[in-house]
C-alpha cells in the first residue's frame, strides 16, 4: 500500500524540480535587469570562490605553519612573552605578575 504513495511523492518532487528548472532557464535566457544582476553576482561569487581556492592552495601551508607554530623559538625568533635566555617555567616561577585591581 505504501509503494504507490512513495512513488507519487517522488514523482511530485521530480515534477516540481523540473518545472523550477524550466522557469529558471526561461528567466536566464530573458534579457531582464534582475537576471543581469543575478548573472553579475553569481559570476562574482564563482570568481571569488575560485580565487580563494587557488590562494589557499598556494599560501595554505604557510598560513597553517604560522598558526600551528610550536615552541618558543619559531621561525620569527621567539615569542614576545618569554625572553630567549629563559624557559617558560623559569620566567613564570621567578617573576611577580601584575594583576588588575579596581
Amino acid at each position: 500500500m505504501e509503494e504507490p504513495w512513495d512513488f507519487e511523492f517522488l514523482s511530485r518532487i521530480v515534477d516540481g524540480f523540473v518545472s523550477f528548472l524550466s522557469e529558471f532557464v526561461d528567466d536566464w535566457l530573458a534579457n531582464d535587469m534582475r537576471v543581469s544582476i543575478f548573472k553579475i553576482l553569481f559570476s562574482w561569487l564563482v570568481v571569488s570562490l575560485i580565487a580563494i581556492h587557488f590562494a589557499w592552495k598556494f599560501y595554505g601551508n604557510t598560513v597553517n605553519d604560522m598558526y600551528y607554530r610550536q615552541g618558543t623559538g619559531g621561525k620569527n625568533g621567539g615569542t614576545p612573552d618569554t625572553a630567549p635566555h629563559r624557559s617558560g617555567w623559569e620566567s613564570a616561577a621567578g617573576d611577580n605578575l601584575k594583576t588588575h585591581r579596581e
